[in-house]
């Protein structure tokens, strides 16, 4: 059973948050629900995305299960508010010591580096904001990579990478064919198109 925790708040990039849920929902479903994609949040009520997409968060901060995978969008809130929020940046360096995965895409990994996650690692980010991530140090920028792992990290740069990247951890998780599987059932084909076979950064 994997359990995805998909972190949302008012400003999040929608598809930094929408791309990956699709692809961990489809991925539960065709694991005939075994597994489960909830959303979290700091407090209960409508989430508003950076594009105006409302979403209604299943759990707080301190009432949802176990994690197996944290999911940090980016997006205006990663890079200001929640930044100096102590109570988001807490809640993911806590989650992110226990679950088997933490992942972010575009500028969550301001968040990352602000809980601490993210420093003395390999990380990737949205090309625009590559240098301002690198400035704050502690941090090795990969610039040429859709996404990055390192370790139990994973991050990706802007926006649609958070596809690629989600559509990889599913397939580290249940397998290649798994994640060819999911990629079909998404009609997703972008070029070059997903293969699991090939190195990451």
């Amino acid at each position: 059973m994997t359990v995805y925790g998909l972190l949302v708040f008012d400003d999040a990039e929608d598809l930094d948050v929408v791309g990956p849920w699709q692809v961990f929902a489809t991925s539960a479903q065709l694991r005939d629900g075994v597994d489960s994609a909830v959303l979290v949040a700091e407090r209960p009520g409508p989430v508003r995305c950076a594009k105006g997409l409302r979403l209604l968060p299943d759990h707080t901060l301190d009432d949802h299960p176990p994690l197996d995978v944290v999911l940090v969008p980016g997006g205006v809130g990663a890079r200001t508010v929640q930044r100096d929020n102590a109570a988001v940046t807490g809640w993911i360096a806590k989650n992110a010591a226990t679950a088997r995965w933490t992942h972010s895409v575009c500028t969550g990994a301001f968040l990352l580096h602000a809980a601490g996650v993210a420093r003395g690692r390999r990380v990737a980010t949205h090309r625009q904001h590559e240098d301002r991530l690198a400035a704050l140090g502690d941090v090795t920028v990969v610039r040429d990579a859709r996404y990055v792992v390192d370790g139990d990290l994973l991050t990706s740069q802007g926006v649609s990478a958070g596809i690629d990247s989600a559509l990889w951890l599913v397939g580290r998780l249940h397998g290649r064919d798994h994640a060819r599987t999911v990629r079909r059932a998404l009609q997703y084909d972008p070029a070059p198109p997903y293969l699991a076979d090939e190195p990451v950064a």
